[in-house]
């Protein structure tokens, strides 16, 4: 791997490097560059020099080249693919469907960048507006700062940089720590795709040194940021009159409605709770199941959880492998800990194998345990009794987050009062809120962002409207 960021269009290398541990082995993969202040200077200033031409790229060409992007991507599908699992601890499996995604997502944005219009505004509606023409355009923003998370490097990134390049703006990417080869990898395709110079800057480093500086300075006029609730707030403060977009918490929850198969709904649960370790902003964390069918729902969940099986990241038959951290494996095991304390019940899991955390379902959780009301972002579900689907929507809506929200049921009525009651982003009827697929719109309320991405929303967050006005 290049010791270099990437910055106006050339690898630049850094004077200090840091080492990347592999999650599941916490043994070296690569020794990763530390960007110090004159390097995220100098990422800046290229990225503001290359505002012109991107500015006055035409559509097509934009469009062009995220295509491209997507192109070299799915032609090294494997290659990415492998990144993933080693970096970020990710199952090959699951990995391989991020890069399917991630791919789509830049086609996606490659044909939004053809999609930019505005409207005409008949301005003779109103006294003294007559003989004027009127109408709105779109324009790039200019220079965008996105920092981005660990759990999908490659989408979560194309999330920001696909709307970014596709609205005529420039970037400079600050990936996370723990995932930062991806963002290399992508300067590698861009460059190949023919991406103007300085049009994408990838700097990893600190959050101290690269973020304070893309969040504050002047000449970046909008940040996109995906992470905690606690460092978007600080993000949103310290941005000034910048744009900011934010995708934040969650603990996503599911209700269970008393006519569902279970056998699908089941596995589609089980799906969203333990894929990636649960290490997903819209994980399942919290189900709640009517008491007709809750000890058979428990009984079936419990049963096919117990049958996944751990291993390297690398190894195709893992299902789950061990958390990003071991730090964030003991945070859980203490919010584990904490909610059998205040009196919810183990039905499996709760412990340690090898580096892996086994997959845990808590039962009976009451509503004060960390798991109940944080994000726990780890290998852990609660399933909880309600009398009615009208109780849940109340247990759901107590939350400072709100992301999206699963809801099974066949009574159309009560599917129509979830998606008007449901105080969240997104509502996804008879499935689970970890369902996305990356055209639609995507973010929360309350604690869990502001804004939207999904690549359409993402453009019109990162452009912004010009009113034009010809008199006769």
């Amino acid at each position: 791997m290049r010791r270099a960021c990437f910055i106006g269009g050339k690898w630049i290398p850094m004077a200090d490097h840091a080492p990347l541990y592999s999650p599941c082995t916490g043994q070296v993969i690569a020794h990763i560059p530390q960007a110090d202040a004159v390097a995220v200077e100098r990422a800046i200033a290229a990225a503001e020099e290359a505002t012109t031409p991107m500015r006055r790229m035409p559509a097509y060409q934009r469009a062009a080249i995220l295509e491209k992007i997507a192109i070299l991507l799915d032609e090294r599908m494997e290659e990415a693919a492998r990144i993933v699992a080693l970096e970020a601890g990710k199952p090959i499996r699951t990995a391989r469907g991020e890069i399917i995604r991630t791919v789509q997502t830049y086609r996606f944005a490659a044909e939004e960048a053809k999609r930019l219009h505005g409207e005409t505004i008949p301005l003779d509606a109103a006294i003294g507006g007559e003989g004027r023409l009127a109408y709105t355009v779109r324009e790039p923003l200019g220079v965008v700062g996105a920092i981005t998370p660990f759990p999908f490097p490659f989408n979560s990134i194309a999330h920001k940089v696909g709307p970014a390049l596709a609205a005529g703006n420039t970037v400079v990417l600050k990936p996370a720590s723990q995932t930062p080869i991806s963002a290399l990898f992508l300067a590698e395709l861009a460059e190949q795709a023919g991406l103007p110079a300085g049009a994408l800057n990838v700097v990893t480093g600190s959050a101290e040194v690269v973020g304070h500086k893309l969040v504050t300075d002047p000449r970046v006029r909008a940040v996109t940021f995906s992470g905690s609730p606690e460092v978007g707030v600080e993000v949103r403060n310290r941005a000034g009159l910048k744009k900011v977009i934010l995708e934040l918490g969650a603990n996503s929850a599911v209700i269970v409605d008393r006519d569902t198969p279970l056998d699908e709904v089941v596995l589609r649960c089980l799906f969203g709770a333990f894929a990636y370790s649960g290490q997903v902003c819209v994980s399942v964390q919290r189900i709640y199941v009517v008491t007709d069918i809750y000890d058979e729902f428990v009984r079936r969940f419990v049963e096919q959880t117990v049958a996944l099986r751990g291993g390297d990241s690398l190894e195709e038959e893992a299902d789950f492998s061990a958390m990003v951290h071991p730090k964030q494996t003991e945070r859980v095991l203490a919010w584990i800990g904490e909610a059998l304390d205040q009196g919810a019940k183990l039905a499996c899991g709760g412990e340690l194998m090898g580096r892996m955390l086994l997959p845990t379902v808590l039962t009976h959780v009451p509503r004060e345990a960390k798991i109940a009301r944080e994000e726990v972002f780890g290998p852990v579900v609660m399933i909880n009794p309600v009398q009615s689907v009208q109780q849940a929507i109340r247990l759901v809506n107590d939350s400072r987050y709100g992301l999206q929200a699963g809801v099974y049921t066949n009574n159309l009525s009560l599917a129509l009062e979830s998606a008007d009651e449901l105080r969240v982003g997104g509502v996804i009827i008879n499935d689970i809120p970890t369902f996305r697929v990356d055209h639609m719109p995507f973010g929360g309320v309350k604690e869990s962002g502001l804004g939207r991405e999904g690549v359409a929303c993402a453009v019109e967050e990162l452009s912004e409207l010009k009113l034009v006005v010809v008199k006769r």
